[in-house]
């Protein structure tokens, strides 16, 4: 057997971009990803390549040399479906917001839907591939969906292969992979399944990278790495708040522990707090399995990870209320950046949405820029914090009232009293600060979340400014 057909359910970020390098390198695979939004897909099959609705650099490349060649993007969810020969499930898993493991679990919801829909049309066998981040032994829940609505006697193996995707570097990270991950059952089925899976990334990638393991290994080997980088980010900042108290300076400090090779200098950064769709969903996840097995203390470890940069972000929002409090004239502060990090245009748990929520509950108003992220994912982003806080629908109207969106990074600081950079933008280094202090609020302050500008060129233009772990 020779895979000749793919189906991807889910069109995010993740199934796009994956199985966008999958048909580079596969030309004679035909690879269908499909999605129940029909404006996704829309935006997929877009002619503009600047309106995919996922931004990562040499991805529109990509698309435009396989797009309906070998790569094609449908709502015809069940055709897909019943072409394929390997399915991968790539669709959302929020956290629960209702019911048992609220706040921490993994909604399956979309996942248990996907393997609903697999199991009432599928008319010959599957192999289906765990893409999306999953609690440790979902595919055990998977099987028993599947069999329960099994119509037609098809028999289905279950691989976990998760993504191990940095937005920003995600193209590049599916070409040069650190290791691809392949997770199946010890059975001869199994291995065969694996093995055609295994066949497909050897394509491009060294055999010797490409790790075999048993499906729950693999599972929760993604929570585990996501958690390990997360915990990183959370020990350097928690650092920060220490170096600003005893003079001492964070960067140089990350320097000297980052060149002890037990160490190395990865995720040693800090800023005002990590986002994205993974780090924090996947670390409470990691809670909630520990809890329900009885390991509290574990349990306990891993959720101060997340405290620590809640700690962060609500911080540096702290910092720069200080200031507005001191001075009653600063009612307008401009953030620069909504994506989680650069090069994407994905801002889900993004630290400047939490900022921003700060500062408008206290009263000011908001001025946002961001080259990538959209007007109305921004109102998005704010509405969907607000609900969850169970603001009721005046009191939502009134905060966004006062928050502006610009597209244009010098209207968007004119006449603010404070700017705060709140993701690491390269073309934030480039600015005009000379123009932008001039046109601002005296004392003009620049707080910077991503220890990203030069502090001492700005304090010769004239601004006060504060940088994340720097007295």
């Amino acid at each position: 057997m020779r895979i000749k057909n793919i189906c991807c359910i889910g069109a995010g970020y993740v199934g796009g971009p994956t199985m966008a390098v999958f048909a580079s390198k596969c030309p004679d695979i035909k690879i269908t990803i499909v999605d129940n939004n029909h404006e996704k897909i829309k935006l997929w099959n877009s002619n503009n390549l600047k309106n995919l609705p996922v931004y990562e650099p040499g991805l529109s490349k990509i698309i435009k040399q396989t797009r309906n060649k070998n790569l094609f993007f449908s709502t015809e969810i069940d055709n897909a479906i019943n072409e394929s020969d390997m399915i991968f499930i790539s669709v959302n898993t929020p956290t629960k917001t209702d019911g048992k493991g609220k706040g921490l679990a993994a909604d399956l919801t979309f996942v248990e839907n996907c393997a609903k829909n697999i199991g009432e049309v599928a008319k010959s066998n599957k192999i289906i591939v765990e893409k999306s981040t999953l609690p440790v032994r979902t595919a055990e829940k998977i099987k028993e969906i599947l069999n329960s609505t099994n119509k037609f006697n098809v028999k289905y193996e279950i691989l976990s292969n998760p993504e191990f995707l940095a937005e920003g570097t995600a193209i590049d990270d599916l070409l040069y992979p650190d290791r691809v991950l392949i997770g199946g059952d010890n059975s001869d089925s199994g291995k065969k399944a694996i093995k055609l899976l295994q066949e497909i990334y050897q394509r491009w990638i060294p055999k010797e990278k490409i790790i075999t393991t048993n499906v729950w290994s693999s599972e929760l080997s993604k929570l585990v790495s996501n958690a390990f980088l997360a915990q990183r980010i959370s020990s350097i900042n928690s650092i920060s708040a220490l170096c600003e108290k005893t003079e001492a300076n964070v960067e140089e400090v990350a320097l000297a522990v980052g060149m002890d090779s037990r160490i190395g200098s990865s995720f040693l950064k800090s800023s005002i707090g990590f986002g994205g769709s993974c780090f924090k969903k996947d670390i409470l996840n990691l809670v909630y399995i520990s809890r329900s097995y009885g390991l509290t203390e574990v349990a306990d470890y891993w959720e101060n990870v997340i405290k620590i940069n809640n700690y962060q972000t609500n911080r540096f929002g702290n910092k720069i209320l200080q200031i507005i409090n001191s001075d009653s004239e600063k009612n307008e502060i401009s953030i620069l950046g909504w994506a989680f990090k650069k090069d994407t245009n994905d801002s889900r748990e993004s630290a400047s949405i939490y900022l921003s929520e700060q500062l408008l509950k206290s009263g000011l108003k908001v001025k946002v820029y961001d080259p990538k992220v959209s007007k109305s994912r921004i109102i998005h982003d704010l509405k969907t914090v607000f609900q969850i806080k169970k603001l009721n629908n005046n009191q939502i109207k009134k905060y966004l009232a006062n928050i502006s969106i610009y597209k244009n990074v010098y209207e968007a600081t004119y006449e603010s009293g404070i700017i705060a950079i709140s993701t690491e933008w390269e073309e934030f280094k480039k600015l005009d600060w000379s123009r932008i202090y001039t046109n601002m609020k005296k004392p003009a302050w620049i707080f910077d979340g991503r220890n990203l500008l030069n502090n001492l060129e700005l304090k010769k233009l004239g601004f006060k400014t504060f940088f994340i772990g720097q007295a």
